[in-house]
């Protein structure tokens, strides 16, 4: 194989590997490691800590599925919260609601909201919106600080090592029940099934303490580890099962549709096992 090629090491026996053409940028931020990559099958790409994070070939996947089946499912979300997402491709598709009123931003890595408007413009180009107010902060801190504020929260974290470890504990998602509004409900990315099973039943069975409804869904992501990748949504009140034609308005995406959002919580059995 010639030319250069990055191998991202997703389990001790398992990885994925990728030709790279050119690196863009590298950086030791103050909270992890950040390299920018153009790569020639999945165009460029933001790594963290040496895990795909982004590319610009196969975003639209997860970032559709975080964002479109919570506000959907809400009948009125004005007031959005995104945690992590310093690329922006979740603000981007928050935006195409036209209920929404105010999306924040919060990531504490500046760096990250820094590099992707330069690298990958057409994921964070929502970023300067008028309805969008940016902050550079602790996503666990802000959301203890906040109280009844939010309408629909999105955790769009990394995996949980470094600066993302709050975000996967029964702490924080006790904190996003009282930062929500009383109808309130939350998506948080939650791993793969194949390599991280143990982590979506402890994350199911923290949220299904705190949220009286909760359930598990599904999409496919190829550069993430397995290719198969879980969203957990916890909601005080809204069940996105119970969705109904008229939820649906037309917006332009390229995975989402009023089908996926159910298709996406039938569970083939080794999953559905995880969750009862």
């Amino acid at each position: 194989m010639g030319g250069l090629w990055f191998t991202e090491k997703q389990t001790e026996n398992f990885g994925i590997t990728m030709k790279v053409n050119n690196t863009l940028h590298t950086e030791q931020t103050e909270f992890q490691k950040l390299d920018m990559v153009e790569t020639e099958e999945w165009g460029n790409m933001l790594l963290l800590d040496g895990m795909v994070m982004t590319s610009v070939r196969d975003e639209f996947v997860y970032h559709e599925m975080v964002a479109h089946v919570p506000l959907f499912t809400h009948p009125n979300p004005e007031n959005v919260l995104v945690v992590g997402g310093g690329d922006g491709g979740v603000i981007r598709e928050v935006l195409k609601h036209p209920e929404v009123k105010k999306a924040t931003l919060v990531d504490i890595d500046g760096k990250v909201i820094e590099y992707s408007k330069k690298y990958l413009p057409e994921i964070a180009g929502k970023l300067d919106d008028p309805r969008v107010e940016v902050r550079v902060d602790d996503g666990f801190m802000h959301i203890a600080n906040s109280n009844g504020e939010y309408d629909v929260i999105l955790v769009d974290s990394t995996e949980p090592v470094g600066p993302a470890v709050n975000l996967f504990t029964k702490g924080f998602y006790a904190g996003i029940a009282k930062a929500l509004k009383d109808d309130g409900l939350f998506v948080a990315q939650s791993d793969n099934p194949w390599f991280k099973a143990d982590l979506i039943r402890n994350v199911q069975r923290d949220v299904r303490e705190i949220f009286p409804i909760t359930r598990l869904y599904l999409a496919n992501i190829p550069t993430y580890p397995s290719g198969l990748w879980a969203f957990t949504i916890g909601s005080k009140k809204h069940d996105p099962l119970a969705v109904t034609d008229d939820s649906f308005h037309e917006i332009e995406t390229k995975y989402y549709t009023k089908e996926i959002h159910k298709a996406a919580f039938i569970l083939p059995k080794f999953v559905a096992d995880l969750v009862k």
